[in-house]
Order: structure tokens, then C-alpha cells, then sequence
């Protein structure tokens, strides 16, 4: 009987702790596990690819330039370009609220930011502790090439690029300085003999292939992503000055070259002169970028930028070069309203245009209009007393940045075979 109740209680007891544990597996399944669940797409579960390498670099990037009040921006155009799509969203997000990474994560191997050079203080301390959070950083730096030819100061060296990888995922920040025309400047990224060209896919950089400038942009705060970042305040604008940023320097060490074999004109009349002829030139600019016209510096202007970096004294105008597809048709009425006369019109619009404005104290504002063929470009040139009509021709030619009288202006980027069309092969005295 005994052994009966053992065998009875035995079974019972199994029974009992096979039903206890079912009854666990389905308190868990259909209670506990929804009830995580829910907690979880409050604060974890919905905030997808938060777990990311590119949005986990970005944020201890920003930490590091936030501890330090290092005040970058973003300038990678990739992100740049989907928070332009999404611009309302992004303007109304508030920090932390983000439930998916859309921006930060999406795959690439650089995110790109830039910075204010004289708005930074403690470069030094900030590479140390970027290093100390684990990044890994290279430092590009290079002559200022304003002081190229001054042997005094012609070794001093500014940075121009940082590269900073942590796991697998690189920031690239871009050293932008000013420069006298009100503009930003970024040098050429050049790979030196010992830099590592496996540190990062060098080539698949969005910025520093050449140097660049850009109009100096009005930031604002947002959160992307949950993070706080400064960008653009026009978005748009900054990514459509990217493909155009090209920047060429003017050859300062020729130029000064060039005035200790030829001595500069700083006779009253020369001065009288060039600063009337950089006032016509800042007004001229002025009432184009109103028109939205692309202009650069053409003939003798164009000539004394690439020969002396400056305004040759004895030319007496200042000439513009405009694509004639850039033609507006207020043009003329647009100039005289800034209060520069027309004094000649030549040719027509489908042939031949060119403008010149009366300027004060006798300069005048020559625009030559060019016209594009299949493998060459043309402008008409026309003589004032007898009429006679020329055909200039060139070679293809694309615009570049350049600094001139504290300016940013374009000039042709392949400005030797323009200049050499207009006055022949050059030579160091040629006018």
C-alpha cells in the first residue's frame, strides 16, 4: 500500500510541476513578453539603427567638439541632401525625439563637417583627447600660399584637413579660413610620402581634391537623429555651391617676381585709377549676383589677375566675360540703375553682344559675351569707329574661384590657353 501511495504521490507531484511550468512558459509568452515589448518600442525597441557605427561615431565626435567648444557644422553633402528633402521634419524635431535613424545611418564611409579656423581655440589639446576617446587622427596641413615668395614667411604652415576614423566609420573635418572677400577657403588635401593610403578610402572624399571656396554661411541648430548639430541655414545654397568650388590661387610668387623686373605704377594717376577701377568692379558684381549672372574676369583684367594679381594700371576699363545663355534681358536697365550708363551696344543677342558701361572718372565696364560651339567658344568684338567686326575664338574652358582686389571672383580655370588666345604666347613682361 505504502509503495502504491509513493508511486501515486510521485506522479502527482510530476503532473504538478509539468502544468506549473507550462503555466510559466505561457505566462511569459502572452504577458511578461508583451509587456517588455511595449516597453521597449517607447524607448528602445523603435529607435532602429541607433546601434550603428556611423551614427555612434558621429555622436562621440560631437561629443568631443561639444566638450570643447569646437563649433563645427555639417557639410557632408550626402546627409545634407536628405535633410533638404525633409527640411520641415528636421526643423521641428526636438533633441531625443528621434524614434529611427534616417539620416546619420545611412551608409557611407565618411561623414563630412567643417569648422571656422579662427574660431578655434586649443587645436592642439583637442587632437590629444580626440585620441584619448580612441579616434585615430591624421592632420593635413600646408603653406599658406598668400605667402608664397616671402621667404620670412613662406614656411609657416595652417591646417587645412583632419581625418578621424573610430571602428570602422571616419569623420572628415574641413579647416575653412577667411579670406578678405568675406568668403571661406579650404586648401587641397595632398597625400604626403608617409601618409598610410589605406587609412581610409582617400578618393571617395567629397572635399579637399582641390582647394574650394564658399560664401560664408548663416548657421543654425537642429537635432538630426537625435543629436544637435549646426548646419547651413540654407541648405540648398551650400550643396549647390559644391560642384563650383573650385579655387585657383593668383601665382603670388611670380607676381612678385614680376615687379621687382618690372617696377609698379604708383604714380597718382595709377592708384587714382585702380581704386576706381575695383569700385566699378564691386559694383558690377553686386548688380550681377542680384541677376543670378555668372560673370569672371576676362582680357586685360583677367591678364593682370594671372600676371601681377592685381589691376593693370595703364588698361583704363575692366573686362567681364558672360556665357550668353546667362543673358538676362534687364541687363542693361539693371546696370543703369546702379547708376553706370550704357555707352556702346554691339552686335545682338544671338550674335556677337558685348555691353560697355560708363563707369566715373573715365573707366569704363567693357562685358564681352561668349557663345559656345561644339568644340570651341566665340565672342564678337566690334571697333567703335569703323564698325568692323571680329570673331574671337577659344577653347573650351570651365570657371573657377579666385581672389582678386579682396574679392571673390571666377576666372577661366584653364586660364594659361585663355589668356593665350586673347594676347598670344605670354612671357613675363607681356601686356
Amino acid at each position: 500500500m505504502s509503495r502504491i501511495n509513493k508511486n501515486v504521490i510521485l506522479a502527482l507531484l510530476t503532473l504538478t510541476s509539468s502544468a506549473f511550468l507550462l503555466f510559466q512558459l505561457y505566462y511569459y509568452k502572452h504577458y511578461l513578453s508583451a509587456k517588455n515589448g511595449a516597453g521597449l518600442s517607447k524607448s528602445k525597441g523603435s529607435r532602429i539603427g541607433f546601434d550603428g557605427t556611423q551614427w555612434r561615431t558621429v555622436k562621440k565626435f560631437i561629443m568631443l567638439t561639444s566638450s570643447q567648444n569646437v563649433p563645427v557644422f555639417l557639410i557632408d553633402p550626402l546627409i545634407l541632401e536628405l535633410i533638404n528633402k525633409n527640411f520641415e521634419q528636421v526643423k521641428n524635431a526636438s533633441h531625443g525625439s528621434a524614434s529611427e535613424c534616417k539620416f546619420f545611418c545611412v551608409p557611407r564611409d565618411f561623414t563630412a563637417f567643417a569648422l571656422q579656423y579662427h574660431l578655434w581655440k586649443n587645436e592642439e589639446s583637442w587632437f590629444r583627447i580626440a585620441e584619448n576617446m580612441g579616434f585615430q587622427c591624421l592632420k593635413f596641413e600646408s603653406k599658406d600660399p598668400r605667402l608664397d615668395g616671402i621667404d620670412s614667411l613662406s614656411g609657416t604652415e595652417i591646417p587645412l584637413h583632419y581625418i578621424c576614423t573610430l571602428a570602422s566609420h571616419a569623420v572628415h573635418l574641413v579647416v575653412f579660413h577667411e579670406r578678405s572677400g568675406n568668403y571661406l577657403w579650404h586648401g587641397h588635401l595632398r597625400l604626403k610620402g608617409h601618409i598610410d593610403r589605406k587609412f581610409v578610402p582617400f578618393r571617395k572624399l567629397q572635399f579637399g581634391r582641390y582647394p574650394g571656396a564658399f560664401d560664408r554661411p548663416e548657421l543654425q541648430q537642429v537635432t538630426i537623429d537625435g543629436l544637435e548639430v549646426l548646419i547651413p541655414k540654407d541648405p540648398m545654397h551650400f550643396l549647390e555651391e559644391i560642384p563650383h568650388s573650385r579655387f585657383i590661387e593668383c601665382r603670388y610668387k611670380e607676381a612678385r617676381a614680376f615687379f621687382q623686373q618690372y617696377l609698379d605704377d604708383n604714380t597718382v594717376e595709377a592708384m587714382a585709377f585702380r581704386k576706381s577701377a575695383k569700385e566699378l568692379m564691386q559694383l558690377a558684381a553686386k548688380t550681377l549676383k542680384k541677376l543670378g549672372v555668372r560673370f569672371w574676369l576676362s582680357s586685360g583684367t583677367c591678364l593682370g589677375w594671372y600676371r601681377q594679381c592685381g589691376i593693370i594700371p595703364y588698361s583704363k576699363d575692366v573686362d567681364l566675360g558672360i556665357f550668353i545663355q546667362d543673358y538676362k534681358s534687364d541687363i542693361i536697365s539693371a546696370f543703369q540703375d546702379a547708376g553706370l550708363p550704357l555707352k556702346h551696344k554691339f552686335g545682338k543677342v544671338e550674335d556677337s553682344l558685348e555691353l560697355s558701361f560708363q563707369g566715373k572718372d573715365d573707366v569704363k565696364l567693357d562685358i564681352f559675351f561668349f557663345y559656345e560651339e561644339t568644340d570651341y567658344m566665340w565672342n564678337g568684338g566690334t571697333q567703335a569707329k569703323t564698325g568692323k567686326k571680329f570673331k574671337y575664338l577659344f577653347p573650351k574652358f570651365t570657371l573657377c574661384w579666385t581672389e582678386f582686389v579682396d574679392m571673390k571672383v571666377r576666372v577661366p580655370c584653364e586660364t594659361i590657353e585663355y589668356i593665350e588666345a586673347n594676347y598670344g604666347l605670354l612671357t613675363c613682361g607681356s601686356s
